[in-house]
Order: structure tokens, then sequence, then C-alpha cells
């Protein structure tokens, strides 16, 4: 009976030392949809000034894994979306792919995760939806096959391969990829041990529900705010461990109650567009210092669902990214500017007492602005991509352009950037409702001084 304690015993211990490894290791992701970024290898430096101790990468760039060499970075690296779908019927191309993409690099990279796709179950494409596990299947026999025994395989699903995620314990993956695809995805993770990757973003959910979801709940940041679970019993704290445990629920649902979970993309934007509120400096600090914070706590707090378990994690992202297409948060979620400068303190070690960070500038837009916005030329706009834009812009809508045709009243001066700022506006007041965005592939943002010149009245949004 004492070996059989002593042995429980060592175990216990060799388990809470393991998973304490994995309670240290936040790390970020390194988008690269930006024109202005830093080398990876400046970008390399810049990880470890965060104190990162992984990264993870949206494909397998080769310049950027020659740049994490001999560092100790644990590195995920992702087979893109396109590429699943021939893969998942020819062992030869995954074999492939993995020859060209991982090996030369390992073990001198730690290539830790290998992420096949990106959000598969979020894309309308059917035939890539179905090629998901067989793709991962045959990745995960080519990484055996190479003896790359400490990779694992798995994939990052997004909050909507759920149909219901309230209360957490009426989790339930959708009907439509519930049995076809989840299914087999679990049984796959299971049988190799691997994680169910999440992108997992308090965010979304409160800028649908500001009235109901409370802001200081979705920041991790709530005293004295909480929520029973009617159907467990279970409270909760803060919003993000009401949707992991959702997925916890769901998977239990299926048959699957003990596959870890591990964070794959979790962030709060800092900047964004006029229509967008919360988007600020204080609130993406607020909501990343306390993910650290809880990530890294020790003994690891876990969730209602899963006490005392750890999630390792990304912080999305490392750079606020000028290219990304989408609404204007979507290119203000990094924890550096292009320069290479912190846009607020943090440290992804959550070694950092709070106290030593400067002070955060107050919010401005918690609450929903009100009055009106205009789509107007971006500073520095490239004129030949300009002038496509504004013939994009001046053929999409009912007489979106009339007004700046030659001897109209908005003609005058005859200037490419007023024109394309006209039209701009123009047509994001028609098409807004209808999911138009004041984008234009970077080449406009919003503004709230009014453009309007003489008897030229810019259209405009009113909220």
């Amino acid at each position: 009976m004492e070996m059989r304690l002593l042995s429980l015993l060592l175990l216990s211990l060799l388990v809470s030392f393991c998973s304490a490894d994995i309670s240290e290791k936040v790390g970020v992701c390194y988008g690269q949809l930006g024109n202005n970024l830093p080398s990876p290898p400046k970008s390399a430096e810049l990880i470890k000034t965060l104190k990162a101790k992984r990264v993870k990468i949206y494909d397998a760039n080769p310049e950027i894994l020659q740049a994490l060499s001999g560092t100790d970075l644990q590195v995920s690296i992702m087979v893109p979306n396109e590429l699943l779908a021939n893969i998942s019927a020819d062992q030869k191309l995954a074999d492939h792919w993995v020859r060209t993409n991982v090996v030369p690099f390992y073990p001198q990279v730690k290539i830790r995760y290998l992420l096949v796709g990106n959000e598969i179950l979020s894309s309308s494409d059917n035939t890539t939806k179905f090629s998901l596990v067989p793709a991962m299947r045959r990745i995960r026999r080519s990484v055996k096959g190479h003896e790359l025994r400490k990779i694992k395989v798995g994939t990052p699903l997004a909050m909507d391969v759920l149909e219901s995620s309230f209360p957490p314990s009426n989790g339930t993956f959708r009907s439509d990829v519930s049995g076809s695809i989840v299914r087999p995805l679990l049984q796959f993770l299971n049988r190799t041990k691997s994680f169910f990757f999440l992108d997992v973003y308090t965010y979304f959910p409160w800028t649908s529900d500001p009235v109901n979801i409370k802001l200081d709940y979705a920041l991790l940041a709530a005293k004295n705010i909480t929520y029973t679970d009617p159907g467990t019993g279970l409270t909760y704290t803060n919003l993000l461990d009401q949707m992991l445990d959702a997925i916890v629920f769901a998977m239990k649902r299926l048959g699957f109650p003990d596959i870890r979970l591990f964070i794959a993309e979790t962030g709060w934007p800092n900047g964004g567009d006029f229509d967008q509120i919360g988007v600020n400096i204080y609130n993406a600090a607020t909501y990343n210092r306390n993910v650290i914070k809880k990530l890294t706590a020790k003994p690891p707090v876990g969730t209602p669902a899963r006490p005392g378990t750890l999630f390792p994690a990304f912080i999305f992202a490392l750079y606020n990214e000028n290219q990304k297409p989408g609404p204007g948060t979507e290119r203000h979620f990094g924890l550096l500017y292009p320069n290479g400068s912190h846009i607020y303190g943090i440290d992804l070690s959550g070694k950092t007492p709070e106290s030593e960070y400067k002070p955060l500038p107050a919010p401005t837009n918690n609450e929903p602005y009100k009055g009106k916005i205009w789509c107007v030329v971006a500073e520095g706009a490239n004129r030949t991509d300009l002038a496509s834009a504004l013939s994009y812009a001046c053929g999409q809508g009912n007489r979106t352009c009339d007004p700046i045709q030659p001897g109209k009243k908005c003609y005058k001066p005859n200037s490419l950037i007023r024109h394309a700022s006209y039209a701009f506006s123009s047509y994001w007041a028609q098409f807004r409702k209808a999911g138009g965005t004041c984008y234009f592939s970077g080449l406009a943002v919003q503004t709230i001084k009014d453009p309007s010149y003489g008897q030229c009245k810019f259209p405009s949004v009113t909220l």
C-alpha cells in the first residue's frame, strides 16, 4: 500500500511539474499582414522582450523560422487552408509539405504544434470542411514517419463552432458539423493526446450585447459581478471562463470530457473605427494583463468546470497589422506598433507587478458614439490604387457618384482625393447596413470631421 501511495505521489508531482511548465508558457501570435513590419530577426528579438515563451505563425515562413532558430521559443506553424483538400487525398503531398516546411528547421527551431488550417469550420466552403480531419490524419502520419515526436497536430476553431454556448452547460456543437466533422476531430485529438485549439475573444460577445454583458465582466476585471449556471450551479466571475466551459461541455456532450484546451488566440483591440465601442488602449491592456495573470497563476486556477487546469495560450497579436481586411479593429490587436514600440506595458510571463506599468490613458469610447461619421481617403494612399477604388465605389450603388460628374456640384476642384472621398462616403452610407465597410483595402478611414465644402455635401452615416 505504501509503495502504491508513493507511486501515486510521484505521478502527481510529475504531472504538477509538467503542468507548471505549460502554465508559464504564454505566447504571442506573429501575424504578417502589414507593409511596415520589422524584419523576422528584429521581430524575434521583440518577441523575447515581451517575455513570451511561445510564438505562433500563420504559415511556415522560412525567414521567420530561421530567425527563431536557436531560441527557447516554442513554435506553432500552420498548413494553409488552400492546401487541405489536396493534402487530405494525397499522403505524398502531406509528406512533401512536412519534409519541406518542418524537417529542415527541426529541432533547431522548437516546433511543437503543427496546426492544419485556420478556423476551417467558420468557412462556407463545405469541401474544405470535410477535408479537415483527413488532412490532419495525413499530416500526423507524416510527422510520425519523420520521427518528429514532440510535435502535436491540431487545428484552431472559432467559437462559432457552437450553436449554443449559454449557459455554459448547454454548450453544443453546430448540428451541421457535430457528427460529421467535430466527432472525428475529437477522436483524433483524443487518440493523439493533442489539444482542442480555440480562438476565443470576449470582445465580440460583449459588443453584440453590451447592455446585458458588463464590460468589466468581459475584461476579467469584475469585482462584484457573477453568473451562476442553472444547469450545474457553477458560478462564473468572467466571460472568458464561460466561453471556455461552453466548449468543455460541448465536448463532454459528444463523449470526450477530458480533451485539453489550448487558447490559440485571445486579445482585445486597442483601437478601431468610430462606429465600434470599447476599442481603446485601456481596455486592451486591462484584458490582456488580466488574462496573463489568470493563465500564469500558481497554483493554476482553471475554470469552474475544470478547476486547477492549465490553459496554454497565445495572445493576439504581436503587431498592429495595417493590411488586415475588415473593420478597423482587425488592424489594432497588436501589443506593439510596427516601429517596435509598446502600445502599452505588457509582460507575457505575468511577473511584472501592475504598479510598475505606466498609467494608461482613460478609455474614451466605452459608450456608442452618437453623431455623424464620414468615410474619406486615408493619408498617404497610393494614387493608382485610389483610382481603382474610386471606380469600384462608383460602380456599386444607385447614383453613388452623380455629384462628382463633370458639371455637377461636387466635381470641382477636379481632385482624385476629393472625388474618392466623396465616393467612399457615398458608398458607405448606402451599403453599411448590408455589410459594406469603410476600408477599401486600407485606402479609406472614418472621420467625424465633415469633409463637405461649399455646395458639395458629403453623405454620412449617423449613429
